[in-house]
């Protein structure tokens, strides 16, 4: 057991070859009952993008409440093993748990037979939960444009991992963290819209 848990991949692994013995055996167990039909693959691309959504929003709230916070309390000779190991490492999965939430996501809402209606949040049916569930879908996708297309340029020029003046580094760090807490001040409705989509609608 050690081995597995000792090695993050062996540990991502194991953790799926459950998740799918699980499956096994509520198949099993339910036989006739359960079935791999539209029903099941609708709600396998919703675990994904549960899945997608925790390691994404995790880690922004990492940044936010973790990282941001309690950097000037760090001597500066110990900075740099911040922001040249942790913060990049971070960053890729950040940006990586964006990208699949927000696939995922769109593969769910096709899935289901909602994305007109909630693309255009329910103006065209009325119908509540395609309001709620188009909101987080917006606020979802102004939140993932932030991450690739504001965040991640800001921090690849604050962090040194592209050529750019030294004066640049200070302003693109303030950038990232701008739009890094206008993505957490959004993920609150956001979450919000997604949960009460499927538990009050």
């Amino acid at each position: 057991m050690a081995k597995i848990l000792e090695n993050l991949n062996n540990t991502i692994i194991a953790g799926f070859v459950l998740a799918v013995v699980l499956v096994v055996v509520m198949l099993w167990w339910y036989g006739e009952g359960l079935a791999l039909d539209m029903a099941w693959w609708s709600f396998l691309f919703r675990w994904l993008h549960v899945l997608g959504g925790i390691m994404w929003i995790g880690i922004l709230y990492y940044f936010n409440f973790v990282q941001i916070p309690n950097m000037p309390k760090i001597d500066a000779d110990k900075r740099p093993a911040i922001t040249g190991v942790i913060a990049p490492a971070a960053l890729f999965w950040f940006r990586w748990g964006a990208m699949w939430t927000i696939v995922t996501g769109l593969i769910l809402a096709l899935l289901n037979g909602y994305f007109v209606e909630a693309v255009l949040i329910g103006l065209t049916d009325g119908v509540a939960k395609h309001t709620q569930i188009g909101i987080g879908m917006w606020l979802g996708t102004i939140m993932w444009f932030n991450v690739w297309f504001i965040i991640w340029p800001a921090q690849k020029i604050a962090l040194g991992l592209v050529e750019a003046a030294d004066d640049a580094k200070p302003a693109a760090g303030r950038r990232a963290m701008l739009f890094s807490r206008t993505n957490t001040m959004l993920s609150i409705p956001m979450l919000y819209a997604m949960t009460s989509a499927q538990n009050i609608f």
